[in-house]
């Protein structure tokens, strides 16, 4: 179960991952140079630093062209996190369906042509949304997360075997989730 709390705690998080995954621009380059004063745990702490660190090497020329190469040419790198378990079946549309409803219930109307499940807009959601302390806001986050991790496991797998610096983007990413996860106690450790 999400914890509610610890997922708000880390709104600054989002908003950081949500810069980083959309197109490449000059805002976002600065915004890279200083992540190294990110305050956040070192099991997300460290993969930011392999990712900032391979993509300081680059030009802003560059990371452009690699943003493209990667995430608009390579199908097992998309940014739409349900094609990775759907694709283009009736399913997919309907987990979209839910999802610009989970949007629109915390005052997010979807504008443009991005699809609900585009990564980036999922981070901008967790950021500027306004969901703690909402009715339904266990269920709809619980939705949204598992969107997340489903299609966020496959993205790294396939960005792992593409050696490419956006790994280590949705590593951090995906440790950030496990810093949400409510830990359960176990009744034998009360004692």
């Amino acid at each position: 179960m999400i914890d509610l709390v610890k997922l708000h705690e880390y709104k600054e998080m989002f908003g950081f991952f949500a810069g980083q995954l959309a197109y490449p621009d000059k805002a976002a380059f600065r915004e890279l140079r200083e992540a190294e004063e990110l305050n956040c745990p070192p099991a997300v702490r460290e993969p930011i630093a392999a990712y900032r660190e391979r993509m300081l090497l680059l030009s802003m020329d560059d990371i452009e062209e690699q943003y493209v190469q990667t995430f608009d040419f390579e199908k097992s790198s998309t940014l739409y996190m349900t094609y990775f378990k759907y694709e283009d079946s009736r399913e997919r549309g309907q987990m979209l369906t839910a999802l610009k409803g989970v949007y629109e219930l915390y005052g997010l109307e979807m504008e443009g042509r991005e699809l609900p499940d585009y990564l980036p807009v999922m981070c901008e959601f967790l950021y500027a949304a306004q969901w703690l302390n909402q009715e339904q806001a266990e269920t709809a986050m619980q939705t949204l997360l598992t969107v997340l991790e489903d299609g966020t496991y496959k993205l790294m797998k396939s960005l792992e075997k593409q050696d490419s610096p956006y790994f280590y983007l949705i590593k951090g990413l995906r440790e950030t989730f496990k810093l949400c996860l409510r830990q359960e106690v176990n009744a034998s450790e009360l004692g």
